[in-house]
C-alpha cells in the first residue's frame, strides 16, 4: 500500500528520501511526493507520476534540506491528482493556499492508513476556519495537528492521535521546529531506522526502505510514538508513557537491498517466477524430520491440545489456504475451514477454543488478516499460528507460533514465489498434525520429505516449458475472457491462475470446479473463450475428461496442463503442454508456476505494467 519515509539529519536527506521512495515501489501507488525544512521555511515537491519523475523535480528547483518525509500513495479518498498527493501542508486557519503552489506551510504529514472519523473531524476543522485543499482524509490529521499546536509537536500529535478513529502510521514535520520529526502508529506498520553514527535517525513503513542507509532497525508496536530529533531519539506509548530501550529493542536487519536489481530479468515477476526453485530450497533447508518444533517451542503442546483448523487469509494467500485444506484433511484428517479474512471479522462465527486458527500472509501486515486474527483472539482462541514471509511482521509477534517462509523480496505486485512458499510451509504443518494426530508412519514422513526436498528440481523442469506457453500467451493476448477449470486439489490452482491473468493483463477470467461447468458456466464457452485446465493424473482424472469433452462439443477451446501419463494428446482445438512429472500431493506446486509463466508472457504480449498492475497495490495495510 502507500510508503512513508522520513529522516532527521545533518546533511541534505532528499536523496536518500526518494531512494527510499524508489525501494516501496513495489508496493504499488499512483502519486508520490518530499516535504523538507529548506531555509524559507516547508517546502515540498509532488507528482502523480512515478518517482523518477519527482526526483527530476527535486533536482531543477531544487528541494534540500536536512529533515524531510517523503511518501507513495495509493488513492483511497480523492483520486491520483496533485492536490490529493502527500504530503499535505496545513497553513492554519483562514489560510487558502490552494492557489498558491509554492506557499510555506506550517505543518508537513504524510499518513498510512485509512481515518474512519474524518468527515466529524473536517466540519469541527472547518468551523474553525481550516481551509482544505484536497479529498483526503489525511489533511484533517495536518489542520487537527497544527490546531492543537502550542509550541511542542510531541505534545500536538499525541493530542491528536487519540481523537482519531481507524488505522494510521504519520510522520510529521512543523515550521518552528527544524531538526525535528514526530511520527506515530495504530494499525498501519512503521519502523524506526536508527543511523550508523547516531547522529541521523529515520522512520519509515517497511524496513526495505532504509536498506543501505541503516540495518538497526526498531519495530514500532500498536499505539507508539516517536519523538526523532538530530542525534536523538525517544518512544513513547499510546498512553503517553516513555519506554526504555529495552521496552523497543534495536535489531539488526538485512533488508536485502540486493533484491531489487533486475539482473537478466525483463520484469519482477519473470524473476521471482525464476527464483521459485531457490526460493522453496531456501524455505526447506534444514528440514531433516518432521516435528512440531518446526513451529515454535510450544508447538507440540498446542497441536496436542486442537482438534480443527481454522485458515484466515485474503487474495492469494487465501488459495494457498483452499489448497492446504485439502491436504489437511486427507493427510492428517483435521476437519479444516477457509475464510477470506475480510468477511471473517463481520459474521457471526461459533468459536471453538480448541481450532488453531492458521493466518496466511506473505508481509504479516495485511491489515484484514491481522483484524481476523484479533477478532478471533476476542473470541477466545489461544492456538494461533502464522505462515509469513517477514519474521519482524506484526503477524509473527502476535501468533503464539510461526513458520517462516523465506521466499526473499517480492517486489512484483503478483504474488508468485511467496505462494510457493507459502504452500510448502503449509504442507509441513499437514505432516506434522498428521504425526501429532497418529496418522504419519515413518515410511510415510520419508516418502514425503523426500517429494519436498526434489521440488526444486522438478520446478526447474517447469520452468524449461516457457517456450511452449509462450506460444499459449500469443493466443491468449488476443482474448478478453478466459475460464479455468480444476478438480479437487487443483481446484485452488485454477481460482489462482485465473487470478493471476485478471491481474496483470486485464483479461476477465473465472475458475471454477470443473464439475461446475453444466451448472451455468458452459453458457459461455465458445471459440473466444479460452478454457485452461488443469490435468494432473489423479483419481479425478477420467471425470476431468468428461468435463473436457463438454467444452469441445460447444465450440470451444482448451489448454490443457497435463501429466505425461494422462493419454491427453493436442488435436483441433486442444492444445497440450505435458508437465514433467506427476507430482502428487504436490502437484499444485509445480502446475501454478506453469500459470503464473502464462500470466505473464500474456501481459507482456499486451504490453501491461507487469510488476505494477493498475489498481493494485503489493501491501494491503488498509480495508
Amino acid at each position: 500500500m502507500c510508503g512513508i519515509v522520513g529522516a532527521v539529519s545533518s546533511r541534505n536527506i532528499v536523496p536518500v528520501l526518494v531512494q527510499g521512495l524508489q525501494r516501496l515501489e513495489y508496493r504499488g501507488y499512483d502519486s508520490c511526493g518530499v516535504a523538507v525544512h529548506a531555509s524559507s521555511g516547508l517546502q515540498r515537491a509532488r507528482s502523480t507520476a512515478r518517482v523518477a519523475e519527482l526526483l527530476e523535480q527535486v533536482q531543477q528547483v531544487p528541494v534540500q534540506g536536512s529533515t524531510g518525509i517523503a511518501h507513495t500513495r495509493w488513492a483511497t479518498h480523492g483520486a491520483p491528482v496533485q492536490s490529493n498527493a502527500h504530503p499535505h501542508f496545513s497553513y492554519g486557519p483562514g489560510v487558502d493556499a490552494s492557489g498558491q503552489p509554492d506557499a510555506v506551510g506550517r505543518v508537513a504529514l504524510v499518513h498510512n492508513g485509512i481515518i474512519e472519523n474524518h468527515e466529524a473531524l473536517r466540519a469541527a476543522l472547518q468551523a474553525q476556519g481550516y481551509v482544505f485543499a484536497s479529498q483526503t482524509d489525511t489533511e484533517v490529521i495536518a489542520h487537527l495537528i497544527d490546531s492543537l499546536y502550542a509550541g511542542d509537536l510531541l505534545a500536538a500529535v499525541q493530542a491528536a492521535v487519540v481523537q482519531l478513529q481507524g488505522a494510521f502510521a504519520i510522520a510529521v514535520l512543523h515550521q518552528q521546529e527544524p531538526q525535528r520529526m514526530v511520527a506515530a502508529r495504530a494499525g498501519s506498520p512503521l519502523v524506526l531506522g536508527v543511523g550508523q553514527d547516531g547522529q541521523e535517525h529515520f522512520v519509515a513503513s517497511d524496513a526495505m526502505a532504509l536498506a543501505g542507509v541503516t540495518d538497526q532497525i526498531v519495530y514500532l508496536q500498536e499505539g507508539d510514538v516517536v519523538d526523532v530529533q538530530l542525534g536523538a531519539y525517544r518512544i513513547s506509548s499510546g498512553a503517553g508513557q516513555p519506554l526504555t530501550p529495552a521496552q523497543r529493542p534495536v535489531r539488526t536487519v538485512h533488508a536485502h537491498s540486493g533484491a531489487a536489481e533486475l539482473g537478466p530479468y525483463r520484469h519482477y515477476m519473470q524473476k521471482e517466477i525464476f527464483e521459485q526453485p531457490r526460493a522453496i530450497a531456501d524455505t526447506l533447508d534444514g528440514i531433516n524430520a518432521i516435528v512440531p518444533e518446526l513451529f515454535g517451542t510450544d508447538a507440540a503442546q498446542v497441536f496436542s491440545q486442537i482438534d480443527s483448523v481454522l485458515i484466515l487469509a485474503c487474495g492469494t494467500s487465501y488459495y494457498s489456504g483452499c489448497t492446504a485444506k485439502y491436504w489437511l484433511e486427507s493427510i492428517a484428517r483435521i476437519p479444516t475451514q477457509v475464510e477470506v479474512a475480510s468477511e471473517y471479522r463481520y459474521r457471526d462465527s461459533v468459536p471453538n477454543p480448541r481450532q488453531l486458527v492458521v493466518t496466511i500472509s506473505q508481509s504479516g501486515e495485511t491489515a484484514d488478516t491481522l483484524a481476523a486474527l484479533r477478532h478471533a483472539q476476542s473470541l477466545g482462541h489461544a492456538h494461533t499460528l502464522t505462515i509469513c514471509n517477514v519474521a519482524t511482521s506484526a503477524m509473527v509477534r502476535e501468533c503464539a507460533l510461526a513458520y517462516i517462509t523465506r521466499a526473499g523480496v517480492e517486489i512484483g505486485v503478483a504474488s508468485t514465489k511467496a505462494f510457493t512458499t507459502q504452500l510448502a510451509g503449509l504442507f509441513l504443518l499437514t505432516l506434522v498434525l498428521a504425526q501429532t494426530q497418529g496418522r504419519l508412519g515413518a515410511a510415510q514422513e520419508a516418502a514425503h520429505l523426500q517429494a519436498m526436498r526434489h521440488l526444486p528440481v522438478a520446478l526447474q523442469a517447469v520452468l524449461a516449458l516457457e517456450p511452449q506457453i509462450i506460444g499459449w500467451a500469443e493466443d491468449f493476448a488476443r482474448m478478453e475472457n478466459a475460464l479455468f477449470l480444476g478438480r479437487g486439489l487443483h481446484y485452488p490452482i485454477a481460482l489462482e491462475g485465473a487470478l493471476k491473468l485478471k491481474e496483470i493483463s486485464y483479461i476477465h477470467a473465472e475458475a471454477y470446479p470443473a464439475g461446475e461447468l453444466k451448472h451455468g458456466p458452459l453458457a459461455l464457452v465458445t471459440s473466444a473463450m479460452p478454457v485452461v485446465t488443469v490435468a494432473p493424473n489423479d483419481t479425478l482424472l477420467e471425470k476431468l475428461k468428461s468435463n473436457m469433452q463438454e467444452v469441445r462439443a460447444r465450440g470451444g477451446v482448451l489448454y490443457v496442463l497435463a501429466d505425461a501419463d494422462t493419454q491427453i494428446d493436442s488435436s483441433e482445438g486442444l492444445h497440450v503442454i505435458r508437465m514433467p512429472e506427476h507430482y502428487g500431493a504436490l502437484s499444485p506446486i509445480l502446475h501454478v508456476v506453469a500459470l503464473q509463466l502464462l500470466a505473464y508472457h500474456t501481459a507482456c504480449a499486451r504490453g501491461t505494467d507487469v510488476d505494477k498492475p493498475r489498481n493494485l497495490a503489493k501491501s494491503v495495510t488498509v480495508e
